[in-house]
């Protein structure tokens, strides 16, 4: 299973060379030396891997003229080395010359290996280790004592007086010549390029981190000794491997216990560099890979794969001429290629035997996954509350953190924000039969019952898009027809409750594993269209009621039908100033300015801060009408003379016909695509392992119960509502708990995140609160709105890879980034499966167009038959994994230029 190298390929039998190499080394060798007596070496079925710290030690001598080890450099993930400035370098890649990499495989193919060393001190290791040495004949017994009293030296680390760059190498000689070390200049005029020149004496100035703030919990360090001995006549290397790890008290400058112990010591020649092969060593064990395998090994031929394998990702430049940066960044998309076939199989190569050693079998595995049918009916649903809800008490518990409480302030706002949005734009679609009221009682109740009864209550449930463009064209079929809208949306609950029922009881939530990103993608460039669309076509109406004319006739009043005098302009400008304060707000967040938690807080509250503002230049602005959001007092509907809290099934003002009782099963189908397409990517999403939730998920519970809510919202003319991606990643991240500290060069990692059920549970009745705000919620003009509308629909299209291959369209191809779908996929095939998208996009944009709107969720569901059979024998299999592969990222931490919208893949 793992990838072998040919050992030719790195030594030329044929070639003859007469400098002294480290592989030039004594025949005799042991690779599974028998020390089972000595207690030295005990194979483990499954060793532990750690996290790893490496520390590089050279022989020097100290301002007294005596020889001891001085920290030269250390990793933690990346490379630090103390500058000739007198100050540590930051973290930076180590860039390794080739030939100390070869020669660290030759010496491991003849150096000492000790396994699973049974020592607690730095003597007994030393003793055992120069026993083996002994042993092999790769050191006289003459020179034990000599070597010994050289590896028990004392460690010093730098400061800016004593360091390496101040205290020259040193060459041990052998005791009873006269003189027991020489000075060796020679040695530092060797030291390398890149750590003079390429860390950059530009970053002089920056003091050593504090390392025990920035090395993880659990980590066990890696010790690498390097230096000269004249009474050496060849090069020597010992791998040390510790069956537990084991502190050594005045050696390395942290307090992390020591797994491993790397040794090189040898005759100087200017063939060698053991500083370079040091640092090839300390980075060699601070990559998790190599690191990981160096726990693993039973023996020498498993370390020498691991070498192969590690200089099989490496890359190599050739001595040219100085390439330009341009140049070397196309390395970026090779190494990626590299990294990626090299960390992928980890999780694969040892997961069998890993869960046998956990007790565990690919069933129980299989068990775990929620979307794995159970052959039962609501086999589903049984395995989700039987998953779930055992960890209900803890729900509670969870909930009681600072962190939860500042969570529920923040989504308040966030989920206050689209649901005054949605309600305003919603009353207007349907002549006031449903508003504001509605949409925050309805958001209210159902989202209290969600929190409570969910298996993942981390989702939050709202209105959106989709949802609002169903209602536009449902209201316009009944109004064309001459039915009742609202009595109509009753019946469709009740086949929503049916159609739910049989999908459930059928598992069939499973088939959202058949909805790849290019259904996802088409659905949402169309939804942020509408909203784009949407937008100025509500513009354009305002300039049609209150043209820009000559003279106006000023009544007293605002009369229906009579022009205003600036209302048209002033819209404009609450609906640009609304849309570009938002977005500036989201484009801040991820700048520069100001602290990070100063500028998220502002970032994170961009919404409500626009429309506060523009809300109030409005209210300022006395002399000029603008159409304010209707909102009823305290729990009215908000078209009171229309409709009442209650819809009787049968009509209200006139019969219902049975013939559209029977009927509405076709908008019920459509609606519960809508529900079943936005609810199961959202938990899908919510859910991907990079999150590390640990209490499971169920999508067969949550679709039950948001759309058997919605169905019986309906008898009370309230709204149905799905779970909404963004406002549910938003509550996801404010819930995540980071570490504070982590290594240098490295992301924050994941602590735990808070999975609970009082968030949402708080988040609901403050939003139920919210409906007595009617005294402040009438002052919010709807141009203000429509500035929000604009917003979601622009910012939603920069998750959507289609709207990046669109605008590749117009580019030259030198200027297209460094993608796989545009690296790995020729350019006109890249544009031709662009092309298949636009097509449907504009089918899908007719058929919206057109009466047959409701028809609109049957027609995008034939993209997956598209995607699964005609595509496939136009694309070869590489090119749709690179142009239909799931490749968002997960975003815990605000990095500039990132943000959730990138994560999200359908709009709301």
């Amino acid at each position: 299973m793992r990838r072998s190298l040919d050992p030719e390929g790195y030594e030329d039998p044929g070639l003859k060379s007469s400098h002294l190499s480290l592989g030039e080394m004594s025949t005799v060798s042991v690779t599974d030396v028998d020390l089972e007596a000595a207690g030295s070496r005990r194979l483990l079925s499954q060793p532990d891997s750690h996290e790893g710290y490496v520390e590089l030690h050279e022989l020097v001598l100290d301002n007294a003229k005596d020889l001891c080890w001085m920290e030269a450099g250390h990793w933690l993930r990346l490379e630090e080395d103390f500058q000739e400035s007198g100050d540590w370098s930051q973290p930076h890649l180590s860039f390794l010359t080739y030939h100390s990499l070869l020669e660290i495989r030759r010496a491991l193919s003849k150096g000492a290996i000790l396994l699973n060393l049974e020592a607690n001190s730095l003597p007994a290791i030393v003793h055992i280790l120069l026993d083996q040495l002994i042993y092999e004949g790769q050191m006289k017994p003459q020179d034990r004592d000599d070597v010994m009293r050289t590896l028990l030296l004392r460690h010093s680390h730098p400061t800016e007086d004593e360091s390496v760059w101040t205290m020259p190498p040193a060459l041990v000689q052998r005791s009873g010549t006269g003189r027991a070390d020489v000075e060796r200049p020679l040695l530092r005029e060797q030291r390398p390029m890149e750590m003079s020149r390429m860390a950059g004496k530009e970053q002089s100035g920056v003091p050593k981190p504090q390392l025990l703030e920035t090395i993880p919990e659990g980590a066990e360090a890696t010790l690498v000794l390097v230096g000269c001995a004249a009474f050496l006549e060849q090069p020597m290397l010992a791998f040390v491997r510790l069956k537990d790890a084991v502190t050594l008290d005045g050696v390395l400058d942290v307090s992390t216990p020591v797994r491993f112990l790397v040794v090189v010591l040898g005759p100087d020649t200017p063939q060698i560099s053991y500083h370079e092969i040091g640092r090839a060593i300390g980075t060699m064990m601070s990559e998790r890979v190599f690191r990981r395998d160096a726990y693993l090994a039973e023996g020498r031929q498993e370390l020498l794969r691991a070498v192969e394998d590690f200089l099989d990702a490496s890359i190599v430049l050739p001595p040219t001429e100085a390439p330009s940066e341009p140049l070397l960044r196309a390395l970026v998309p090779l190494q990626r290629e590299l990294l990626r076939r090299r960390y992928q199989p980890l999780e694969r190569l040892h997961i069998g035997d890993f869960l046998k050693d956990l007790g565990k079998d690919e069933a129980a595995e299989e068990d775990d996954d929620p979307l794995r049918r159970t052959g039962r009916p609501f086999g589903g649903l049984v395995r989700d509350i039987r998953r779930r809800y055992p960890k209900y008490l803890s729900d509670i518990k969870d909930a009681l953190n600072p962190q939860c409480l500042a969570a529920v302030i923040f989504i308040y706002f966030a989920a206050l924000s689209p649901a005054i949005t949605f309600g305003g734009l919603l009353g207007e679609k349907t002549k006031g039969m449903m508003g504001v009221s509605e949409l925050l009682i309805s958001t209210c109740v159902q989202c209290v019952l969600f929190s409570l009864l969910s298996a993942q209550p981390l989702l939050v449930v709202g209105f959106s898009g989709p949802l609002l463009v169903f209602e536009e064209a449902f209201y316009s079929f009944c109004s064309s027809n001459g039915l009742e809208y609202i009595v109509g949306r009753v019946w469709i609950g009740f086949w929503l409750i049916l159609l739910v029922l049989v999908v459930v009881a059928c598992e069939g939530s499973f088939l959202v594993r058949y909805l790849s990103r290019y259904t996802q993608e088409i659905f949402s460039f169309l939804i942020s269209l509408i909203f784009i669309f949407e937008t100025f076509s509500k513009l354009v109406t305002i300039f049609k009621q209150h043209p820009l004319k000559r003279e106006y006739r000023v009544q007293a009043e605002v009369q229906p039908g009579v022009p205003e005098p600036n209302t048209a302009l002033l819209s404009l400008v609450l609906m640009a100033g609304t849309f570009f304060l938002a977005y500036f707000l989201r484009v801040f967040k991820n700048s520069s300015f100001l602290p990070g938690k100063v500028r998220r807080l502002i970032g994170d509250f961009g919404v409500p801060i626009s429309i506060f503002i523009m809300a109030l230049a409005d209210f300022f602005i006395n002399d000029t009408y603008t159409q304010k959001l209707s909102v009823p007092k305290g729990l009215q509907v908000t078209n009171a003379t229309a409709r009442g809290w209650f819809i009787h099934p049968m009509g209200d003002t006139t019969p219902f016909p049975i013939w559209m009782m029977f009927a509405s099963v076709i908008p019920a189908l459509l609606v519960f695509i809508l529900i079943f397409l936005e609810t199961q990517i959202t938990t899908l999403i919510v859910s991907k392992p990079e999150r590390k939730l640990v209490k499971g998920t169920g999508f067969h519970l949550d679709l039950l119960l948001i759309v058997a809510m919605g169905g019986l919202a309906a008898l009370f003319g309230m709204p149905w509502l799905s779970a909404t991606t963004v406002r549910t990643i938003t509550h996801a991240n404010a819930l995540t708990i980071m570490s504070k500290t982590s290594a240098p060069g490295g992301k924050s990692q994941i602590l735990e995140v808070k999975e609970q059920r009082i968030s949402g549970l708080l988040v609901a009745v403050l939003i139920g609160v919210s409906i007595l705000m009617e005294p402040i919620l009438k002052y919010i003009p709807l141009a203000v709105l429509f500035g929000i509308f604009l917003y979601m629909g622009v910012t939603s299209l920069f998750g959507i890879q289609l709207f990046d291959r669109i605008l590749l369209l117009l580019k030259p191809p030198k200027y297209h980034p460094d993608e796989p779908y545009v690296t790995r996929v020729k350019t006109w095939r890249m544009h031709l499966f662009t092309f298949t998208q636009i097509v449907f996009l504009v089918v899908l944009w007719v058929v919206k167009s057109t009466p047959a709107s409701l028809a609109l969720p049957f027609v995008l569901i034939l993209t997956v038959p598209l995607r699964r059979f005609l595509l496939p024998r136009i694309f070869r299999d590489i090119e749709l994994k690179c142009l239909d592969a799931d490749d968002a990222v997960v975003t815990f931490d605000e990095a500039e230029g990132t943000d959730v919208y990138n994560e999200v893949q359908m709009p709301s």
